[in-house]
């Protein structure tokens, strides 16, 4: 069973999502303030975080900056922010999803549900690329570049991964938004080109001349490593 943790400070809004995800079969834990958010976090197994930007203690974007330093968990952003600059803002710091209230519990349960038929569906493998300098072991989920882990956000290896396992295959942002982050995800394209470019920096010798992962003018990426 998959465990999911709401930090939400509206109770009434948390008591509903935790009523819809217990329904389909969810543990969820809930809590109205980001500390016990994160000691709450700290103590259980979570696998998916759904985290209101606005708390009574601290901020949800330092919430999110914690969490992501000690876990590659899934992070959803729950806020009432609606500009792109605020979606791209909540990527660069670790969210994998950013969605604007007020949003239907029924929504937001067909992402989570969505989300973990996506992370149960892959095959074990490991792709191993440039005579093993990178590997990518899609039953961890882990990277390795020169055997160093490279830290990498869950949205992060599923394109990552995406592109690896179909070398010389060039992918539309509109493909790879329906491979990583499914067909009913309504954000701008835009977003794609936010993980493309902190993958890069992880991954990549210089970001700005990639051999991993290449753009194709006016059509999208492709894997650079042939087979």
């Amino acid at each position: 069973m998959n465990n999911i943790l709401i930090i939400e400070d509206e109770k009434s809004v948390s008591e509903i999502l935790k009523a819809y995800l217990e329904k389909e079969g969810y543990g969820v834990y809930s809590t109205e303030n980001g500390l016990d958010g994160i000691e709450l976090f700290r103590k259980e197994k979570i696998d998916l975080v759904i985290l209101d930007l606005m708390l009574p203690d601290i901020d949800g974007e330092e919430v999110c900056k914690i969490l992501r330093r000690i876990s590659d968990v899934y992070i959803f952003m729950l806020t009432a922010k609606v500009e792109l600059s605020d979606k791209i803002e909540g990527l660069n710091i670790g969210a994998d999803e950013y969605l604007t209230k007020p949003l239907s519990p029924r929504e937001l349960t067909a992402r989570v549900n969505a989300l973990f038929r996506r992370v149960g569906s892959g095959k074990d493998s490991i792709i191993s690329i440039d005579d093993n300098k990178m590997t990518i072991d899609s039953d961890k989920r882990v990277v390795k570049i020169n055997e160093e882990e490279v830290n990498l956000t869950p949205n992060e290896f599923d394109i990552l991964y995406a592109l690896a396992s179909n070398r010389g295959k060039v992918f539309t942002r509109e493909a790879i938004i329906e491979r990583v982050f499914g067909i009913d995800f309504d954000g701008s394209d835009r977003i794609v080109d936010v993980h493309i470019k902190n993958l890069r920096k992880k991954i990549e010798d210089d970001s700005r001349v990639p051999k991993y992962i290449i753009t194709i003018t006016k059509v999208g990426y492709k894997f650079g490593e042939e087979k």
